[in-house]
């Protein structure tokens, strides 16, 4: 695959991140709803494999076409925006701030959030035949997951939410990784053989995705989750966003860009 020099895709996340802060809020929030169903189609399709073939490393495997595809038609999740966007503001880019900087991940949160709670509706409602059935073992299985990781967190106190946040942590790791990837080639081939490896990784791990959770967390609640509204945003999506965001920039944006455009002399 034709690769760039790490000095060339760094500047390449800074443009892209500028690029971002200056998107209007129509393609922003189109860009992020479609990134928000794509990568919950490929969570519902995921979680059917392991349903069905008892086998996690199956569905880690092929849970990353979701990203390679939104990344490809260049839609927008808000674990990317977490690693890009400060960069264009760090590097004092023209009418780039952190009030921009803020607008922008509004907008892809709003956009997230769209994308997965249509994808949670039309998934529960093919299962259950317009709520006429109980869903089988895919909601059986879908439900557990919702409850472990909301009030199987919530057991454990204080220390649960941090534990969600340090997954959260090592998810947007992983993930931005793969942002990056999509940077490092010039060819459709090289870009996603560099983005499956650490999406693979983060799934297979149970890391923590803010995104993939606005489908998860909605989609176990229809499917009869015992667990609440509350319990999922304070036992979840919170500590998850907050770990998503250290994630994407201190321990891959903000390195990257210090060692290969703000060098040291």
């Amino acid at each position: 695959m034709a690769y760039l020099e790490p000095r060339e895709f760094v500047t390449k996340m800074v443009d892209a991140g500028e690029q971002k802060i200056f998107m209007t809020t129509r393609d922003t929030y189109i860009r992020s709803l479609m990134a928000g169903a794509i990568l919950s189609l490929a969570a519902f399709f995921a979680i059917a494999v392991i349903t069905n073939t008892g086998n996690l490393l199956i569905g880690a495997i092929l849970f990353p076409v979701g990203f390679i595809m939104l990344n490809l038609m260049k839609f927008d999740l808000l674990t990317g925006a977490f690693t890009l966007v400060p960069l264009a503001v760090i590097d004092k880019r023209p009418g780039c701030t952190v009030k921009k900087l803020l607008r922008n991940w509004w907008l892809v949160f709003l956009g997230n959030l769209s994308g997965a709670a249509i994808v949670a509706f039309f998934a529960s409602f093919i299962l259950t035949y317009g709520y006429q059935t109980d869903g089988g073992a895919i909601a059986e299985k879908v439900s557990w997951i919702g409850e472990s990781r909301t009030l199987g967190y919530q057991e454990q106190g204080i220390w649960g939410w941090i534990t969600i946040f340090i997954r959260g942590m090592l998810c947007n790791w992983m993930v931005s990784m793969g942002v990056v990837g999509a940077l490092i080639s010039t060819s459709a081939s090289g870009k996603m053989a560099a983005m499956w490896m650490p999406i693979m990784l983060f799934f297979y791990m149970a890391f923590e995705h803010s995104v993939v959770n606005m489908f998860l967390f909605p989609f176990a609640m229809i499917m009869g989750g015992e667990f609440t509204l509350v319990d999922y945003l304070l036992w979840n999506e919170i500590p998850t966003v907050l770990g998503n965001l250290v994630g994407g920039f201190l321990l891959v944006g903000l390195p990257l860009y210090l060692t290969h455009v703000k060098t040291g002399k």
